[in-house]
């Protein structure tokens, strides 16, 4: 198992460019971000490089939903543009959603008019699209179900089950979901029993703990326990650590990698 710092939540009192290396001076294997939108892909590339860390991905899906079928025209030509933005920056991949997220991650449209089976056809159609687009680029896609008790309150995909319903349908190796533990233990709880139902469709972790979304050992979640059950089950991927210090990075960081 791989440790990526989240660099939009971690190291965050260094100017943007700086926290690869700090990431990497911490031990972390790769960084991953959230918005492509005002970064310079060759300037990232060329940092990377030099340091020599990793690049695990970014949202690639920005101001779209998968769940709105007026969408699908501009959902997949800006997902290309993210595809070709990973490319270039050699990210591995990069993270879907059911629902556009604006500032804060606020769920932008709630889409209370559309009956949840127009919003199901929906992400169906275009995550169709989706894994044609990622075998065809060699890109990952990582579809994340957020909390909407909290943080995303109007979320369509909640629910470890549906996204993994949903990617096992399509039968894409490049199509996988992002389990947030934290987002999925303020939605639904029993971690390990979804991790191990649905363990052959996930494609990639995010770690905080519940509540407060801070390191591991601030709140709720038994880490130890997960990282044995994941140890358990042979993941290989990345665990993202999408977390904000309770207090500062160095203890942040130290609580992360206390579970290596």
């Amino acid at each position: 198992m791989n440790f990526c710092a989240c660099i939009d939540t971690l190291f965050t009192d260094l100017p943007f460019y700086d926290r690869f290396q700090a990431a990497h001076d911490e031990g972390f294997e790769s960084v991953e971000f959230w918005n492509r939108d005002d970064k310079d892909p060759a300037k990232i590339s060329r940092i990377a490089s030099k340091i020599g860390i990793s690049i695990s991905g970014f949202n690639g899906d920005a101001a779209y939903s998968l769940v709105d079928p007026t969408h699908k025209e501009k959902y997949l030509e800006y997902l290309r543009g993210s595809v070709e933005f990973a490319q270039t920056i050699g990210a591995s991949s990069v993270t879907i959603h059911s629902n556009a997220l604006g500032d804060g991650g606020i769920v932008v449209n709630h889409y209370d008019q559309l009956s949840d089976t127009v919003k199901i056809c929906s992400m169906y159609d275009m995550l169709l699209s989706c894994a044609q687009i990622a075998d065809q680029s060699g890109i990952n896609m990582n579809l994340e179900a957020l909390n909407i008790t909290t943080d995303h309150v109007g979320n369509f995909l909640k629910t470890t089950q549906m996204g993994a319903e949903m990617t096992r349908m399509i039968k894409c190796d490049r199509l996988k979901l992002l389990y947030d533990v934290y987002h999925m233990q303020l939605n639904e709880g029993s971690i390990c029993d979804n991790l191990a139902k649905h363990f052959d469709q996930i494609g990639h972790i995010h770690v905080a703990d519940a509540p407060g979304r801070h390191e591991p050992g601030t709140g709720e979640i038994n880490y130890r326990n997960v990282f044995t059950c994941l140890e358990q089950l042979g993941y290989q991927n990345r665990i993202g650590f999408e977390l904000f210090p309770e207090f500062d990075n160095a203890s942040a960081v130290m609580a992360i990698m206390a579970l290596k």
